[in-house]
């Protein structure tokens, strides 16, 4: 039995939290990865994995093991890059997480310019508008948008969302523009509800900060479903530029309270802190800041 590539597949069980997902990732079966499990448990003489219906728990034994184990092939994977600096090959199959609108607008369509580059990159592009767990949905590498709750992440930061105040020409025929911060508050506000400000929308002017607490009849944890809403003229929103762009161009948006400029989002790249980045990883960080950097519509407004 390879005890190393046994240990890679434990771990990987454990992370993933089933065999069949592992067995799918490694374009093998689920009986094969539960063979591969059964045989090590024979050979440490002791069950490492409590299988149920439902859930797949550690035992004391298999949690003690799984440390070691993670030790050791981190140990392991590092002595290979240590090794093969400046010739590892950018290939392989590379799994991407990013909220739904901003993977599906900013990064899908860049993909195909990116496996121009490396055609032997093979990308899973994983998309939720909830906060992905980079460990247990196998993830190499995450973006994220807005300022990071876990500081033990490793992170990069690969670009700036600028952010805008829309409505709808139909809205504004029925409802005066705001043209300060405050007047937000006589107007149906249109909440994005996955940020950690909530209800507070932040602007600055002149070095001058100016925070105001918002409210409104529809919220949601998807910015396109905002969008819609402002297309429709049910209200205003505080939304990233890249978002609205094409709709600013061709009027189906107005920005209001043009004079004060909305608190912007970092975009970070985001990977496990006990994992190295992998040559493709650094290939596909590098790839989306440079294009990140080039998009007219992640640039501030003129």
């Amino acid at each position: 039995m390879d005890k190393l590539n046994a240990m890679a597949i434990f771990v990987r069980v454990i992370e993933r939290g089933s065999f069949s997902a592992v067995a799918r990732e490694m374009q093998t079966t689920q009986p094969t990865i539960s063979k591969v499990l059964r045989a090590l448990e024979r050979e440490l003489g002791g069950k490492l994995i409590a299988r149920s219906t439902r859930h797949l728990s550690l035992t004391d034994e298999g949690q003690r093991y799984y440390h070691h184990c993670r030790e050791i092939l981190t140990a392991v994977d590092a002595a290979e890059h240590s090794f093969q600096t400046g010739r590892e090959t950018i290939a392989g199959p590379l799994r991407v997480g990013s909220s739904v609108s901003f993977g599906r607008l900013q990064i899908a369509s860049r993909l195909s310019g990116f496996l121009q580059h490396y055609p032997d990159v093979q990308v899973d592009l994983q998309l939720s508008d909830q906060l992905q767990d980079l460990v247990s949905e196998g993830l190499e590498v995450t973006l994220r948008i807005g300022e990071l709750r876990d500081s033990g992440l490793i992170a990069r930061q690969i670009g700036i969302t600028h952010r805008v105040t829309v409505a709808s020409p139909a809205y504004l025929a029925r409802h005066p523009a705001p043209h300060t911060p405050q007047a937000l508050t006589q107007h149906n506000c249109l909440l994005f509800n996955l940020l950690s400000s909530q209800n507070q929308w932040i602007y600055d002017k002149d070095g001058a900060r100016h925070t105001v607490r918002i409210t409104g009849n529809a919220q949601s944890n998807n910015s396109e479903a905002v969008r819609e809403m402002v297309l429709t003229g049910l209200g205003i929103a505080l939304s990233p530029l890249w978002l609205f762009a094409d709709d600013l161009i061709a009027g189906r948006v107005v920005a209001v309270l043009q004079d004060y400029t909305p608190l912007s989002l970092p975009i970070y790249a985001v990977s496990a802190p006990n994992r190295r980045q992998s040559a493709r990883v650094k290939a596909f960080v590098d790839y989306m800041a440079d294009a990140l950097a080039q998009a007219p519509e992640l640039q501030p407004i003129k």
